[in-house]
């Protein structure tokens, strides 16, 4: 006979229960840390080769055995020689011009532009043309990314904070007149 869902599901679930709770499970806590037996760190003879030549290892010197042994007459040492590092040369780097200069646009539009909350939109422009609209408070880089507006006044709509950066008008203004460069 075949045992019915329910009771599969709660053995499944009891056998998960017993996996994921390690004390249930028979597990046990982690052994406290134990110090190394000295003996581990002594020489040591290696056959190294098939001419049956032997390599010899010897034991760590004090500089070595001083990262985690330490006693009431060790002393602090490193091994093996100091490194000074040369002086860096000097880069020869030419010098930076300063400055800027707009790209001719393909064409230039002027006419009101408006706020719209979901970004740059043009109706004469079509989406991801690159544009540089320019108010009486400065100029910024867009691109087009919807159509609009619907009126034959506007040119642009421009997303709200972007529209007041180029305005230059008080809060309450609905449209400025602004230079699209078109590239």
């Amino acid at each position: 006979m075949r045992p019915s869902r329910t009771v599969a599901s709660a053995a499944l679930t009891a056998a998960l229960a017993l996996g994921s709770l390690p004390g249930l499970a028979g597990s046990r806590t982690p052994d406290p840390d134990q110090a190394v037996d000295r003996a581990a760190f002594q020489g040591m003879v290696i056959p190294a080769a098939s001419d049956r030549t032997e390599l010899v290892i010897d034991p760590l010197d004090a500089g070595h055995r001083s990262s985690s042994f330490l006693n009431a007459d060790a002393s602090f040492i490193e091994p093996g020689q100091v490194w000074v590092l040369p002086p860096r040369a000097e880069a020869a780097q030419p010098a930076g011009r300063s400055g800027w200069e707009w790209k001719a646009p393909r064409y230039t539009l002027s006419g009101y532009a408006t706020f719209y909350d979901n970004g740059t939109t043009a109706m004469r422009l079509p989406r991801g043309t690159r544009v540089v609209i320019c108010g009486d408070s400065g100029c910024i880089e867009r691109v087009v990314n919807d159509y609009g507006p619907q009126k034959e006044i506007r040119i642009v709509d421009l997303y709200r904070p972007d529209f007041f950066q180029i305005c230059g008008c008080p809060w309450f203004a609905g449209t400025t007149w602004v230079t699209v460069r078109v590239y």
